[in-house]
């Protein structure tokens, strides 16, 4: 019985260990399957999907970043993994976890700018002030631009986990309300649950997406 309901983002296992967090790694279980198997559709699609990704983070990086696409491609499935197993029965999400999206999120800034810094310092400085801006309001530019590079790590990491705990907590909630329906009403809540799973897996994708986009913007910016 839960705590809480926040109890189902708990990584505490029965035997005292927080084994869950294994579930992280399940993701890369089903990647050396579409390597070692003669070509099937999953190939195609992986396939496929691969390159879409690849010519459009090519298009924001341009033609001096386009081979390091491969960076965000994986953080891509990485997320898109963690995410999508979490709707499953009794596997852990871990991306609904800020100590997780931190992790992916908070060295790829603070790399970008240790890069953008010592290679574009005079780059770097110029997007501290917006074009045409006045000088007057110049110092306060620098302060609202500096305060908006600092917390880049903090929304991207943010943003993910959000999304992950809100439609965690919405299938929890009305799951709950199941025991005590009659059912008329019980097969409208399943209805309803179903559609949420969809929801959620759409989401899921999404979420990995946007956090590769957002990355790679962040990337660009300092080349």
């Amino acid at each position: 019985m839960m705590a809480n309901l926040f109890s189902v983002f708990d990584p505490s296992t029965s035997w005292g260990y927080p084994l869950n967090w294994f579930s992280c790694l399940v993701g890369f279980v089903f990647l050396p399957y579409i390597f070692w198997f003669m070509p099937n559709r999953l190939n195609a699609l992986f396939n496929r999907v691969l390159g879409v990704l690849h010519g459009e983070l090519g298009l924001i990086l341009g033609l001096r970043g386009y081979k390091s696409t491969l960076v965000f491609i994986s953080l891509f499935f990485l997320i898109f993994f963690n995410n999508f197993l979490g709707l499953f029965p009794y596997v852990f999400t871990g991306t609904s976890h800020l100590a997780v999206t931190l992790s992916f999120a908070a060295p790829l800034w603070l790399g970008f700018m240790v890069y953008g810094w010592f290679n574009h310092t005079m780059h770097m400085l110029g997007h501290l002030v917006p074009q045409g801006t006045p000088g007057v309001l110049m110092p306060f530019m620098v302060c609202i631009e500096t305060v908006s590079n600092l917390i880049r790590p903090g929304t991207l990491a943010v943003r993910l986990a959000a999304n992950m705990i809100a439609g965690h907590l919405l299938l929890t909630l009305l799951g709950n309300q199941g025991p005590g329906l009659g059912v008329i009403f019980l097969s409208l809540l399943i209805l309803t649950q179903i559609l949420l799973l969809i929801l959620e897996a759409a989401v899921a994708v999404i979420q990995s997406y946007v956090f590769a986009i957002l990355s790679t913007l962040y990337c660009s910016e300092v080349n």
